[in-house]
């Protein structure tokens, strides 16, 4: 991110540097004090977020970090969200539904949680199933929720398997052709999105919003 003010680089290092307890009161400050624009911080937490996930990738940070991280951004998010449906006129109609999940053999939710997020803030009804969802219950959920996207989320590579697996179970199902389905999380490309039959793949919660939107017919 370019031009950020001096609060916005120390909340981005704070968040990604662990320190929540200098964070969270920061966040607070920017929010609830200085009426920083609520979308604005959000924008500062995901490129926070990504910070964190490439210091994983490369083996700086563990699972305990990923942990606190997502915890950060819920409190974060608790104190945003309401600004961002209060500015925007209150609650309005579902742009549509969307149900999200980590599929089988994965426990990584930070991802999954950001998307889920965005989502929920631009407007879009989300159901979030959780992490590790057998295929059978993606199958059930889907019949239950009827959504007009299911995101099936994982960071390992397994997951893509297990992704190709719930795919084919909508088909079978008969599923398949009432919704769109896009996958994102670790090293999702073409070629995954390819083997396991999503219709799309995204690369950040940006990405996987304006696919919702793209697909549902609103403005991207």
């Amino acid at each position: 991110m370019d031009n950020l003010t001096e609060d916005e680089r120390t909340l981005v290092d704070c968040l990604a540097g662990m320190d929540e307890a200098q964070a969270l009161p920061l966040a607070n400050r920017l929010l609830l004090e200085e009426r920083h624009d609520p979308l604005r911080v959000l924008e500062l937490c995901r490129h926070a977020m990504d910070i964190v996930g490439r210091r994983f990738e490369e083996g700086e940070y563990f699972l305990p970090e990923l942990v606190l991280a997502g915890e950060m951004l819920e409190q974060v998010g608790a104190i945003a969200k309401p600004l961002v449906k209060a500015g925007e006129g209150g609650e309005a109609k579902a742009l549509g539904k969307v149900l999200i999940g980590t599929v089988q053999g994965d426990l990584h939710d930070i991802g999954k949680n950001i998307v889920t997020f965005m989502l929920d803030i631009n407007g879009f009804e989300v159901k979030d199933i959780g992490v590790d969802v057998p295929v059978p219950t993606f199958v059930e959920e889907i019949k239950a929720y009827r959504p007009d996207v299911v995101a099936l989320s994982g960071f390992l590579t397994l997951a893509y398997d297990a992704m190709k697996d719930t795919i084919a179970a909508c088909d079978a199902a008969g599923l398949r052709d009432q919704m769109r389905i896009m996958i994102g999380g670790g090293q999702v490309d073409e070629m995954v999105r390819a083997y396991t039959g999503a219709d799309a793949f995204g690369v950040n919660a940006v990405e996987a919003v304006n696919l919702c939107k793209r697909w549902l017919g609103a403005a991207a």
